[in-house]
């Protein structure tokens, strides 16, 4: 681990972000010709024999704005920190494995037939080992006007994520 925070070496956040728009406007742009790319690109349980691919590809595929905007903010003010602790080899790979391991959790406890996308299991993966890193790192969550420590509000974020219709992988 490096000591301190450097926070100067944007690129693997930089790369990162923009792999996300890209996908996020080609997604929108076949849309508008009538071709459905988050079915060929979300990971869905059922046919992941089929379309291994997507176990990868999901991690990149936004559908609504404030989806992309959310976990890209997160995945800035996360990876920004968090970058500077460990290195861009590690982050990465935090940043992979959280994702497949969101995808794990989603093929043993989703609907098979649903489709998952976002990047939120690797966001929650940077943040949980941040939160691990830095246990005293204290931060404000809008809405909520309280500095609170940063594990509380991965943690919280977490059982709203997992838990609340519609936003989680309940489809």
């Amino acid at each position: 681990m490096r000591n301190g925070y450097r926070g100067d070496d944007l690129t693997p956040i930089l790369i990162l972000v923009i792999l996300n728009f890209l996908v996020f406007i080609g997604i929108r742009a076949a849309d508008l010709m009538g071709h459905d790319l988050v079915l060929l690109l979300g990971f869905q349980p059922a046919s992941f024999l089929a379309r291994p691919w997507t176990i990868v590809t999901n991690l990149f595929t936004h559908y609504g704005i404030w989806h992309i905007l959310a976990n890209m903010i997160t995945l800035y003010f996360f990876g920004r920190f968090l970058c500077g602790l460990v290195g861009n080899l590690l982050f990465f790979i935090i940043y992979f494995a959280g994702g497949l391991l969101g995808n794990a959790l989603f093929m043993v406890l989703g609907n098979p037939y649903s489709i998952a996308i976002g990047a939120s299991g690797s966001v929650f993966a940077l943040g949980g080992a941040l939160a691990v890193l830095t246990p005293r790192l204290r931060v404000i969550v809008f809405p909520i006007p309280v500095p609170m420590p940063l594990w509380v509000a991965v943690v919280g974020g977490f059982f709203i994520m997992s838990f609340v219709p519609g936003i989680a992988w309940q489809g």
